[in-house]
């Protein structure tokens, strides 16, 4: 949880990426600042308002209970990177899964290659349904069913609350063997 100021002074439990345990230590003035990347993967946040992907937009938005904005800290310049087609051969079953953070918030690399594998296996190479299907099926299985207690996974975790877009492309083109 955040520390509040009317802790300032107070002994509290910490750790930091250079030590193997926990260790008391008196809240200060600077224990108050929030760094500019919090939390881990998916879950990180600048200044704990907006998700690290987001670039874009919200040009207004400041930090929660202050007046900071957080546009500055962004940056709109993508990381590319290339990957040249000509140098592998491929297959109907190669693709690649373009998802947003409702696909990547709920599942990982290794669980998303098994569901499309799993789809594009029901299929024929040739036909060409068979990427929309995929997509489809990451959408369906990351928002989950409803149940009383929310939108569940399979494992009962919760679903994604986000926007869940995904197309699957064809590296080698339906029943195209490069």
């Amino acid at each position: 949880r955040r520390i509040q100021h009317k802790e300032l002074g107070k002994k509290m439990l910490y750790r930091d990426q250079n030590m193997n345990g926990w260790a008391y230590k008196r809240i200060e003035e600077d224990d108050l600042k929030f760094p500019l990347i919090y939390g881990e993967g998916k879950k990180a946040r600048v200044m704990a308002t907006i998700g690290v992907t987001r670039g874009l937009g919200d040009h207004d938005l400041k930090v929660y209970n202050s007046d900071i904005h957080i546009k500055p800290f962004l940056s709109c310049v993508p990381e590319v990177r290339v990957y040249d087609l000509t140098q592998y051969e491929h297959c109907p079953d190669d693709v690649l899964v373009l998802g947003t953070d409702g696909l990547w918030d709920v599942t990982n690399d290794r669980e998303v290659a098994d569901m499309v594998t799993e789809v594009l296996m029901g299929y024929e190479p040739n036909d060409p349904c068979r990427y929309t299907v995929a997509a489809y099926e990451l959408v369906l299985r990351s928002r989950g069913v409803l149940k009383e207690r929310g939108w569940r996974l399979a494992n009962d975790k919760l679903g994604s609350g986000d926007d869940i877009s995904v197309f699957v492309v064809p590296l080698g083109g339906p029943g195209n063997y490069t």
